[in-house]
């Protein structure tokens, strides 16, 4: 067996989601040149040739375990304040609440910044950093900005972060301490989208929004990832996961995918569960209509501010995704989910965020309707922690 090299990257070059150009990885680019996100792409015969599974067993317990298959060309501009490797963990109490007999949480609030967004920064900063960035800028509903800023602390960068008016204050106070300059908008984030957009060229600014860059989507696939390993390779029937841009989601297929083609797991895939509020559901309508794109929503509103995304860039890589799992989409009525963030950290000791919360409800249903079986093993992922968001539970 060939031992694996020590930080070798296999990165070769980014591809157009949509119409499949190429790019170099050398390239600093954001969107394909017909507006759609790229994807890194690997040497996988390679990889599958030096990278065997059995190489983890020394790794690190960080996303980092999985550096192969990042695209962080050279070691000394990785930026990490140890993100990835979060638990998943079971709760007799919540699994029969649920009817569930393999209910499993996969817990995202561990990592840095208290968020999963920690995982799409990091992979986001170190290449800025590698193709030598020295300000960045993005929109958030919350935890996103939070995690820029902080990546962008570690790395000595400038990061602009713009914010809707009403996310609250936890947030705001995290970009602010951690050095990011922070505007606040009056509207939703795609209003915050529009001015990144109207300013980065004459600022200076890297654009980090949400798949408007290749490398975020490195970072969450990472979760794939983690789930296959911590399942001994044996892929759960169901995932669960909120969904406002759906990073997430479409770098979990991507990662399944990958270890697919590098022989680490079968052919099956578990049935993804895109999961949003009936305030902002954009996602859930396009899939009960069989679009292949997500109209904007109109007048969104959610306690859930990571799910009020009116609008996102991967929406037909969201819709393809659940195609192609044979999975669905479910909106949480809006009234539920102040009352399921009680209910359910009563019964775990886990503070869900919103959204956490709802993805739980949306299960609960599932398994109500009979779409999601007793006895089949369901992944729900809390994307979060609910401590950002008291005051509003509170209110």
């Amino acid at each position: 067996m060939t031992k694996h090299v020590e930080w070798q990257s296999y990165f070769t070059d980014l591809e157009c989601t949509r119409c499949e150009k190429t790019e170099s990885p050398q390239t600093l680019i954001g969107l394909c040149s017909c507006g759609a996100p790229l994807f890194a792409r690997y040497d996988m015969k390679a990889l599958r040739e030096r990278w065997p599974r059995a190489a983890l067993r020394h790794a690190e317990a960080s996303l980092w375990r999985y550096q192969p298959v990042l695209p962080v060309l050279r070691k000394e501009n990785r930026v990490t304040l140890g993100e990835g490797w979060t638990p998943l963990l079971q709760f007799e109490k919540l699994s029969a609440k649920m009817g569930l007999q393999n209910l499993w949480i996969k817990d995202e609030s561990s990592n840095a910044t208290a968020s999963f967004k920690a995982r799409g920064m990091s992979l986001a900063v170190s290449r800025a950093k590698e193709l030598g960035v020295k300000k960045v800028a993005l929109p958030s509903a919350g935890n996103a900005g939070s995690a820029a800023a902080a990546y962008a602390a570690c790395a000595g960068m400038e990061a602009h972060v713009f914010m809707p008016l009403d996310v609250p204050k936890p947030f705001q106070h995290e970009c602010e301490f951690y050095g990011a300059h922070l505007e606040l908008i009056r509207g939703l984030i795609t209003d915050c989208a529009k001015q990144v957009h109207a300013r980065k060229d004459r600022e200076g600014w890297f654009d980090l929004s949400t798949l408007k860059e290749p490398y975020r989507v490195e970072g969450k696939k990472t979760m794939g990832y983690e789930l296959a390993e911590q399942f001994n390779w044996q892929l759960p029937e169901v995932v669960v996961y909120p969904t406002g841009g759906g990073t997430g989601l479409i770098g979990m297929w991507k990662a399944f995918e990958e270890m697919g083609q590098l022989g680490w797991i079968d052919s099956r895939r578990p049935r993804l569960v895109s999961v949003q509020s009936e305030g902002c559901a954009p996602i859930v309508r396009a899939f009960e209509q069989k679009l292949d794109h997500a109209p904007e929503w109109q007048n969104a509103e959610t306690v859930a501010s990571g799910l009020r995304v009116p609008k996102a860039i991967g929406d037909f890589l969201m819709l393809r995704a659940l195609r192609e799992s044979h999975g669905t989409a479910v909106a949480v009525a809006e009234e539920r989910i102040p009352k399921a963030v009680r209910e359910y950290s009563r019964v775990t000791g886990i503070f869900f965020c919103p959204e956490g919360a709802a993805a739980l409800e949306a299960a609960k249903q599932l398994v109500a309707s009979g779409w999601i079986k007793p006895e089949e093993r369901v992944v729900v992922f809390n994307t979060g922690s609910g401590l950002k968001y008291t005051d509003l539970f509170i209110a």
